[in-house]
């Protein structure tokens, strides 16, 4: 912590005058007489959700300047990143939309897309309203990178709100990656198991970890990590006092998405979406704020809003087209504030590894639907695998030590999980099937089908077939597909029904003419297992004469988990006839599957990656990754 900013400081600054704060320069002292707009900063720390933190649950870590930036603001209870991942989540701030809306929910990006027509990203308007806006300094969009142009005065690693015009509002972005998941790589300078200031004995582990010492040593490395840049952001705190801003500028804190432990950053579990969120209210602006300075607030708030907020803040007009509403400005009441209870989170493909989840929290309950459930979340993806904690855990599943709790990672999951965070804060009690909780599990399911249905939500159509089709605008091609998704949606549901009621729709979605309803219809059969069995010998139709590629491998994965037939034969010849590379990457990631879980198939992939090592397709980072990673 920077010596200067003590408690005492801090509260007197506005009774002291702009002239005597030690430090402060003549430009940065008339910057901050009369402004008619508030300054507004951003400090955002990489992949930390609210449970690091002693401020949200007393076993976290202590963060002494942010915790006294909360006893002069606003802590929000419930605040929830939409993406458990840095781009989705940044792109999802940055737009003010939900991400599967409008096409950037991928990370990483293999193609990047345009703004949604009439929207810029959120600083243009700032900067259009007069303020000088800078990012420090990390981007990690979705979006073309056109769509920055006329947004930051100053995007770099030397980006400054010191370099504004005197007397200029300014919006400041300040990230810090000291928390980033790489830090829990092994160290080639010290190894992996230096020693940590917070004692490993003294954390307390997730239900669905094992303990060990390297996950006790993870654990409390990854707290040191928390203190140490509450320390950093304590001396930015420090500098915008001695620059004499306290009393005009908004400070948030947030983290970008989730922890990086196993089952946290890339994975929508709660632990995965809430972060920590604390908001500074200045002493001219108090009037801004819809509660007083020291308040709590449990009414939700989510990324989408981040950017209306701003704007609102700034008397800024918010732009029709987003998603997103204001939690803090003009028209913000806190009784309103208090009702928000909701936040809708999304998980796709994480690199290589390839998912749709979407989930729903409402109040104490989240709800979780795994819409490909065969896919099992510990599914292998290289970067999260370079962590110790990660392979340990899969080698202490593969030789059978770990309970039930712990297991869960490495098998297949239900196609919907309710969990009640009250009880069960670590999410491995399923509820869905619990008739006590029935009325609630209705209502989230409706919910979320009502809310994947009405974006409409782009995931349902498979990565490489959007690629192809409604890159250009994504927007525009969801509503002209949007009666086409609804009807896969209502495929994918059918797993949600008795088999025996299911059967018939499914029936009807593998004779469709719509190759997109035929491969909902398989991913359906896969849902279900052993229990689709009278849909063997149509699969093995689709497998080996369908004329889409995906569907075949759909029909083959399908025959492959359940044992029907060899599914290697139809998922090499689909390899070898693609010319594709992101469709060579989704089917990729169905051959890791099949060869890791169970039955588990040995696939001989040497000719073909020998074939395509040097072509786009093999250069092709998802692909690459996948082949080098199968050779082994």
């Amino acid at each position: 912590m920077g010596r200067m900013w003590t408690r005492r400081r801090f509260l007197k600054a506005s009774a002291l005058g702009v002239g005597a704060l030690a430090g402060g320069s003549a430009r940065e002292a008339a910057g901050s007489a009369g402004n008619k707009r508030p300054n507004i900063v951003w400090l955002v720390t990489e992949d930390n959700s609210a449970s690091w933190l002693r401020l949200y649950d007393p076993a976290g870590a202590p963060m002494p300047n942010i915790e006294r930036l909360a006893q002069q603001g606003i802590v929000f209870n419930h605040a929830f990143s939409c993406g458990p991942v840095c781009s989705v989540a940044r792109s999802t701030i940055i737009s003010g939309c939900y991400a599967p809306r409008v096409g950037v929910q991928y990370h990483r990006k293999q193609e990047t897309v345009p703004m949604p027509e009439g929207i810029q990203m959120f600083p243009y308007y700032l900067r259009q309203a007069g303020y000088h806006t800078t990012n420090c300094s990390k981007e990690d969009y979705n979006f073309h990178a056109s769509a920055k142009r006329g947004v930051w005065d100053d995007s770099s690693r030397q980006a400054s709100y010191r370099n504004r015009q005197p007397g200029q509002p300014f919006f400041h972005v300040q990230n810090y990656g000291w928390t980033h998941e790489s830090c829990l790589h092994p160290n080639a300078r010290n190894g992996y198991y230096e020693q940590t200031k917070t004692d490993p004995a003294s954390v307390r582990l997730a239900a669905y970890h094992p303990d060990t010492e390297t996950f006790r040593h993870t654990y409390a490395r990854y707290y040191d990590r928390h203190t140490e840049v509450d320390q950093q952001m304590g001396q930015f705190i420090q500098q915008l006092e001695e620059d004499g801003l306290l009393d005009d500028t908004f400070i948030f804190y947030y983290g970008d998405h989730g922890g990086p432990l196993p089952r946290g950053k890339g994975y929508a579990y709660n632990n995965g979406l809430q972060i920590p969120m604390v908001v500074y209210v200045p002493e001219n602006w108090k009037h801004l704020a819809p509660a007083p300075a020291g308040s709590r607030v449990d009414g939700f708030v989510q990324f989408i809003d981040l950017s209306a907020t701003v704007l609102n803040l700034a008397d800024v007009a918010i732009p029709k087209g987003i998603d997103g509403k204001p939690f803090l400005g003009s028209g913000v009441s806190l009784e309103e504030l208090i009702a928000r209870d909701m936040s809708f989170g999304y998980a796709d493909r994480f690199d290589e590894k390839y998912d749709l989840v979407r989930t729903l929290r409402k109040g104490r309950f989240h709800y979780v639907r795994n819409y490909q459930p065969f896919n099992f979340d510990g599914l292998y993806n290289e970067y999260r695998y370079k962590q110790p904690a990660y392979k340990e855990w899969l080698r202490l599943y593969r030789t059978g030590r770990l309970n039930a709790e712990q297991r869960q990672f490495f098998e297949p999951r239900p196609a919907e999980c309710l969990y009640d965070l009250e009880n069960d804060p670590d999410e491995v009690r399923n509820l869905a099937g619990d008739p006590a909780h029935a009325e609630v599990l209705l209502e989230l399911r409706m919910l979320m089908q009502r809310q994947v249905k009405s974006m409409p939500d782009l995931s349902f159509v498979p990565e490489p077939v959007f690629l192809k089709e409604g890159k250009a605008n994504p927007v525009s091609y969801g509503q002209k597909q949007k009666a086409a998704i609804g009807r896969l949606v209502e495929i994918a549901d059918l797993t949600l029904r008795p088999f025996s009621e299911a059967s018939g729709l499914i029936a009807q979605a593998l004779d469709s003419e719509r190759a997109s309803e035929r491969y909902w219809g398989l991913i359906t059969c896969s849902a279900f297992g052993t229990k689709a069995t009278t849909f063997y010998a149509k699969a093995k139709e689709l497998a080996a004469n369908d004329p889409s590629n995906l569907v075949r491998v759909r029909a083959a994965e399908f025959l492959g988990l359940t044992g029907a037939a060899d599914p290697r034969p139809t998922i090499l010849a689909a390899l070898k006839r693609s010319r594709d590379r992101f469709e060579v990457g989704l089917i990729l990631n169905t051959v890791t599957l099949l060869r890791d879980g169970k039955p588990g198939y040995d696939f001989d992939l040497n000719e073909y990656s020998a074939a395509v090592q040097e072509t786009p397709i093999g250069k092709e980072n998802v692909v690459a990754r996948r082949l080098e990673y199968l050779k082994k």
